[in-house]
């Protein structure tokens, strides 16, 4: 009796596989590249090398706070930067399914061109959403170190400022409105499906739209680095795993409103043990 074998794989499906492939490997390295730029930059900054814009300097020989670097629109742009890169590796790994999920099909209704560039216009418009948002986080570093908020040696939130940040954060991952992003992250196919638009326009125009939802669900967790210390490595760790775990993992949604309790919880005790710190 005759052993029947599988019929090897057509062209589109070789295809298939090596442009997902490679979709994936452009997007590994582009995290591997942020979180390097991360890296330095910390480590930088421990040896004093570097000094973060509006952070006050600490005089060994003097033995006294030097005043924080002024604010200047370079600075400012220097620092949207950095909290862009910051972005970049800590949401591109969960954007990752819905990005190969965008090749797969692009490859599938366009079986003869390359659907490279029209991935590549879904990744920039994403991540351009996120240069928006980093905007927004440079101006509200810039106002909170301005009126006290911030600390200017580290920026890192007062106990008080920082147990509100916590509490809203927690509110807000118990919102309607986070969770209807978050089902939009969570969902590659009924996105696309619901938001699909032809030609290279199109695929920009996606990447922006998912990139607005993936902040809508996110931008207050975001807020926590203030609570941490914006340069606190481990703290963006964390939090751009859990953010991949809120994604990806079965019933995420319930781990986004186990979280927001449990920051709602830590955010009123950090608050009444404050006592009158400001």
């Amino acid at each position: 009796m005759a052993v029947r074998s599988d019929p090897p794989p057509s062209t589109l499906e070789r295809l298939l596989d090596r442009d997902r492939l490679l979709t994936a490997a452009s997007l590994a390295v582009l995290v591997v590249l942020a979180w390097s730029y991360l890296g330095a930059m910390a480590a930088r900054m421990e040896r004093g090398d570097l000094r973060l814009v509006g952070m006050a300097d600490m005089s060994a020989m003097r033995g006294m706070v030097m005043p924080p670097q002024p604010w200047t629109a370079a600075t400012f742009v220097l620092m949207t930067l950095m909290w862009w890169v910051m972005m970049i590796g800590m949401m591109v790994p969960s954007a990752a399914p819905m990005v190969l999920l965008f090749g797969e099909l692009q490859r599938r209704r366009l079986p003869d061109e390359r659907p490279a560039l029209r991935v590549a216009l879904f990744v920039a418009g994403y991540l351009a959403i996120w240069a928006v948002f980093s905007g927004f986080a440079t101006s509200a570093q810039w106002a909170l170190t301005s009126t006290g908020h911030l600390s200017s040696m580290e920026f890192q939130a007062t106990r008080r400022f920082g147990a509100v940040l916590v509490a809203l954060a927690g509110l807000y991952q118990l919102a309607p409105l986070q969770n209807v992003c978050l089902r939009h992250c969570r969902s590659p196919a009924e996105f696309i499906s619901s938001h699909w638009r032809g030609g290279s326009a199109g695929a920009w125009r996606m990447g922006v739209e998912h990139g607005a939802f993936c902040v809508g669900c996110c931008w207050l967790l975001m807020a926590l680095l203030f609570f941490a210390g914006v340069m606190n490595l481990l703290w963006i760790a964390a939090l751009g795993a859990f953010v991949l775990l809120e994604k990806l993992m079965p019933r995420g949604e319930w781990l986004a409103r186990a979280s927001g309790v449990l920051l709602v919880g830590l955010g009123a005790y950090l608050f009444a043990t404050s006592g009158t710190t400001t």
